[in-house]
């Protein structure tokens, strides 16, 4: 763990002990495209209430409430934001948690960043391209990678292959 992480551990911790750490949705990461550097009310033009939510505010859905989760079909999950490719039916497991699972996103689709909203740090991803929220990827995946990238139903859209 590289020392400005610790630091920030220590932190979060200490102001939990203390009573002052209460955990807020942070903002989505930058849009690296300037097309899709929206402001809030661009954004919820475009989006449903609960999109929004989770790709603008880094908000969860509950679990077992996406129609993602129980898709089968061949194709492509894309960005609800901006339809960025993000992953591959090919990628797609059961992981049991209620929201779709992949074991790898598609090539240069999604980048990362560490979270403490829940103390413990995570490994958050959002949308190369709008910098809109999809989940964390967590290290108890299927083989190949042994990743699990936990991605919220609303936060996508699904093509099917023709």
């Amino acid at each position: 763990m590289a020392n400005w992480q610790r630091r920030s551990l220590l932190q979060a911790l200490a102001a939990a002990f203390m009573g002052l750490w209460r955990p807020t949705a942070a903002a989505a990461a930058a849009a690296v495209d300037p097309a899709w550097q929206l402001s809030p009310a661009q954004w919820r033009e475009r989006l449903s209430a609960s999109a929004f939510k989770v790709l603008r505010q880094a908000g969860t859905e509950a679990p077992f409430s996406s129609p993602l989760n129980a898709e089968k079909r061949k194709g492509t999950y894309l960005c609800a934001g901006c339809a960025l490719p993000l992953f591959s039916s090919a990628t797609k497991f059961d992981s049991g948690t209620g929201w779709p699972s992949f074991w790898a996103p598609l090539q240069k689709a999604v980048d990362t960043e560490v979270d403490f909203k829940l103390i413990v740090p995570r490994t958050e991803y959002h949308c190369r391209r709008c910098g809109g929220h999809q989940g964390h990827v967590f290290n108890d995946g299927p083989k190949p990678t042994g990743k699990r990238y936990c991605n919220n139903g609303v936060a996508l859209t699904f093509k099917a292959d023709a």
